[in-house]
């Protein structure tokens, strides 16, 4: 079994969601009483952030391929992040990494192609859904990404900002969320909902919604990430 290396804190909440989740995933598998083992480096997601925010996206690149040379240092064999937005510079540090990095936003394209998605909404930060990284690898892929409009994308940032990155799960969000998707299938056609930020995996659990598709990126990446360890 191969040694995984997480860089979390990105935020907190999703990093014990994927630590659980893997967990569970591998003991579905794996039924000889044993657990995976895992390394996490846990960052300061106010300075991720804050260089995402500022544009400051070479230091991100290097701010990342610091940890993941502290995992691999650590002995991790394969590596990930642990949230969408730092994946901006997933190609830059991929190319330095010393070990290999397991990419959510190419493990969700694979996931979205073999359920035959053609047009996709994207979800997440509002550093994600104004970026074009997710555009970069789905599009060559047949798979249009169809993102919010401006007052939709405010609120999504802001509910992610304010509540979900601390914890917090509230009603009201989701059932403005899932109109937010409702919209966008009338407008644009959506058979999916890249749930592009893995703290919305924490309040947007279901499988679909009014028959559209949930790409949920956290239970796609850990698939991946177990995939990777036991082969």
């Amino acid at each position: 079994m191969k040694l995984l290396g997480i860089i979390g804190g990105t935020g907190p909440e999703s990093t014990i969601e994927y630590y659980r989740a893997i967990i569970a995933l591998y003991r579905a598998r794996i039924s000889d009483g044993s657990y995976p083992r895992m390394i996490i480096s846990s960052v300061d997601v106010k300075s991720v952030l804050g260089l995402v925010g500022t544009n400051e996206l070479s230091r991100l690149a290097e701010v990342l391929a610091e940890e993941v040379n502290r995992l691999a240092r650590a002995g991790a064999e394969v590596a990930l992040f642990a949230a969408n937005t730092p994946h901006i510079v997933f190609d830059e540090v991929r190319r330095v990494s010393p070990i290999p990095l397991i990419s959510i936003i190419e493990e969700t394209r694979d996931a979205a192609l073999r359920q035959n998605i053609h047009t996709a909404a994207l979800l997440g930060t509002r550093f994600t859904m104004t970026g074009t990284f997710y555009q970069d690898v789905f599009t060559p892929a047949g798979i249009t990404i169809v993102v919010p409009n401006e007052d939709e994308q405010r609120f999504v940032h802001d509910k992610y900002m304010t509540e979900l990155i601390g914890g917090a799960t509230i009603a009201e969000t989701k059932a403005e969320i899932l109109r937010i998707i409702a919209r966008m299938r009338e407008r644009s056609g959506i058979e999916a909902v890249i749930v592009g930020g893995t703290e919305l995996s924490l309040i947007l659990r279901e499988d679909e919604y009014d028959g559209v598709v949930v790409l949920d990126t956290t239970r796609i990446h850990v698939e991946s990430a177990v995939n990777a360890m036991v082969g």
